[in-house]
């Protein structure tokens, strides 16, 4: 299984980026996707989360900025981040957790994408 993240840059504080993951590989059911996120010297932390079947959840600081989706035909999911402030610039990783056949069984396992730099300017 492999996660290819993209949609990271360089914006002005006020301004827009999209991330995009897209999984690939011998996933049998997705169980859910996030986007996580680690600025430096600090703790990498959950920024928004879609369960199959389930509820988003956002941390608070970045609710009503940002919002998560998925389009589960081609296992992707996005994150639009409106509003943006130099708090969020950091290094922007995708998180699967996913049920993926091997050897005839069948295990959940979580994967994370490569990460992709977004950077806010004030």
């Amino acid at each position: 299984v492999q996660l290819q993240a993209s949609g990271g840059g360089l914006v002005q504080a006020g301004g827009s980026l999209r991330l995009s993951c897209a999984a690939s590989g011998s996933i049998f059911s997705i169980i859910s996707m996030g986007w996580y996120r680690q600025a430096p010297g600090k703790q990498r932390e959950l920024v928004a989360h879609i369960p199959s079947g389930g509820s988003t959840i956002y941390r608070d600081s970045v609710k009503d900025r940002f919002s998560i989706s998925r389009d589960n035909a081609k296992n992707t999911v996005y994150l639009q981040m409106n509003s943006l402030k130099p708090e969020d610039t950091g290094v922007y990783y995708c998180k699967l957790d996913a049920l993926v056949q091997r050897d005839g069984r069948r295990w959940p396992l979580s994967y994370w994408g490569q990460g992709t730099q977004v950077t806010v300017s004030s």
